[in-house]
C-alpha cells in the first residue's frame, strides 16, 4: 500500500516506518477494500518518491500491478509535492480524466493542510463513487 514492502528498521515491515499511523493504516486499508468492492476496479496506493519524469515512473508502477487494466494507482510524492492517478484501460472507462482530476483536487486540498491520510481517504471514496458499482 505505502511505498515498498520489504524489512524496515528492526524486522518491521516498510508500511510501519511510514508517514502513517497504525490508525490511519487502518483507515486506508477500509477505503481501499470499500474501492474494491464497491467498483470490481482494484484500488492501490503508493507512497514514496517517484523518479523523473514522475509520471512515467507511475505508469510504471501501475503496469506492476496484478491486473494493470482493472486497477487505478494513487501515487503520492509529499517530498516532491506530485499527485498522480493513473488508470488502467478498463477503469479509463469508468474514471475519465474529469473524474479523476476533482479527486486529485480533493486530496491536493486535504494535502495542503496537513492531512495525507484524510485526503487518500476522501480521494478513494470519490474515485469509487465515480466509477460506480460494477
Amino acid at each position: 500500500m505505502t511505498g515498498g514492502n520489504g524489512a524496515g528498521l528492526k524486522g518491521q515491515p516498510d508500511v510501519l516506518n511510514g508517514p502513517f499511523t497504525t490508525r490511519q493504516l487502518l483507515r486506508l486499508d477500509e477505503a481501499l477494500r470499500l474501492a474494491d468492492s464497491s467498483t470490481g476496479l482494484t484500488f492501490s496506493i503508493y507512497v514514496g518518491e517517484l523518479a523523473e519524469p514522475m509520471r512515467a515512473s507511475a505508469e510504471e508502477l501501475h503496469g506492476q500491478l496484478a491486473d494493470p487494466p482493472h486497477s487505478v494507482l494513487i501515487a503520492v510524492s509529499p517530498n516532491q509535492r506530485t499527485l498522480e492517478i493513473i488508470t488502467g484501460g478498463e477503469a479509463r472507462r469508468r474514471l475519465p480524466d474529469r473524474a479523476a482530476k476533482l479527486a486529485a483536487l480533493s486530496m491536493a486540498a486535504a494535502f495542503g493542510g496537513g492531512d495525507l491520510a484524510g485526503g487518500l481517504v476522501a480521494g478513494l471514496s470519490q474515485l469509487a463513487d465515480h466509477a460506480g458499482r460494477h
